[in-house]
């Protein structure tokens, strides 16, 4: 398994309303650069850059991009979540990617996507 495949794809809060970005990351390997598509979401930042500053410590062995923000609604009990919203800084994120990568970290789950709310 590579360094980037060891990465978790998507790491978000257990509920509650949350800002998220959707992140490139990049490493070089084998004098070839591969990626992977990570979403992070946590309630205890205020910001999308905020989001974007924890991962980047985390992963600082990587080259980490920001590829837009929105907002997730998560709830466990329902097993219900919901993408919407953007990212002021980053602007939107693709909420299709994001909800496949979601959907395949939350089987079981409705992902819903919407482009309405902030």
């Amino acid at each position: 398994m590579s360094a980037l495949e060891s990465i978790p794809k998507v790491d978000i809060d257990p509920s509650g309303v949350f800002k998220y970005i959707l992140i490139e990351v990049h490493k070089e390997e084998n004098n070839s650069e591969s990626s992977v598509t990570i979403v992070r979401g946590y309630k205890r930042c205020n910001y999308h850059s905020d989001i974007f500053d924890e991962v980047q410590e985390k992963l600082e062995s990587f080259d980490c991009e920001p590829l837009g923000g929105g907002r997730i609604s998560h709830e466990p009990d329902n097993k219900k979540i919901h993408i919407y919203g953007y990212s002021q800084g980053y602007g939107k994120a693709d909420h299709e990617i994001t909800a496949k990568l979601v959907k395949d970290a939350y089987p079981g789950y409705t992902i819903s996507i919407s482009d309405e709310g902030y």
